[in-house]
């Protein structure tokens, strides 16, 4: 199963993914998109180190989602995916536009492909006002289409505010 967990920040997305890898008694493969770049992020990074099971096997890999899926992924396993957003950013931060293009077509062509069960989660930043800045406008729109794309594909989609997750479609978690 493929499922997409949206929420903002603090808002329970990854504690919610977190669980739903634990229930699932598979094996769980944690994919860390983030990177240490200041200390307050290595604190962010710790902090996500500590609470997960030691029995997981944790990958980082901020920028070849795509091809990590296809290389990790078995029926039997459980990719939890944490974050789609800061992979967004690491991605719009090389400055390269191919890149760009290349990268997130592969994340969307695995998703035919890979067995097993993989969690996305993300921060939804389309509530808001249109942002000033361009880079900051191009990454608002690119999150935002990246959502409906894996939503799209994804057979459950949620929705977390105040630790609540609220369905909006496929099976309640």
């Amino acid at each position: 199963m493929l499922t997409l967990i949206l929420g903002g920040a603090r808002s329970g997305k990854s504690a919610l993914a977190e669980r739903l890898a634990i229930d699932s008694g598979q094996e769980v493969v944690y994919i860390a998109t983030a990177q240490a770049l200041d200390d307050e992020m290595s604190e962010r990074i710790a902090h996500h180190r500590a609470r997960r099971p030691a029995e997981w096997i944790s990958i980082e890999q901020p920028l070849a989602l795509g091809a990590t899926l296809r290389e990790h992924a078995r029926d039997h396993r459980l990719l939890l995916v944490d974050c789609l957003t800061l992979w967004l950013s690491n991605l719009l931060g090389t400055g390269d536009t191919q890149r760009f293009v290349t990268e997130r077509d592969a994340l969307l062509d695995a998703l035919v492909a890979v067995p097993g069960d993989v969690v996305f989660v993300s921060n939804e930043v389309g509530l808001g006002i249109t942002p000033l800045g361009e880079l900051t406008r191009r990454f608002v729109d690119e999150a935002g289409r990246l959502h409906q794309a894996l939503a799209q594909r994804c057979d459950r989609v949620v929705f977390v505010a105040a630790g609540l997750p609220l369905t909006l479609k496929g099976p309640s978690p």
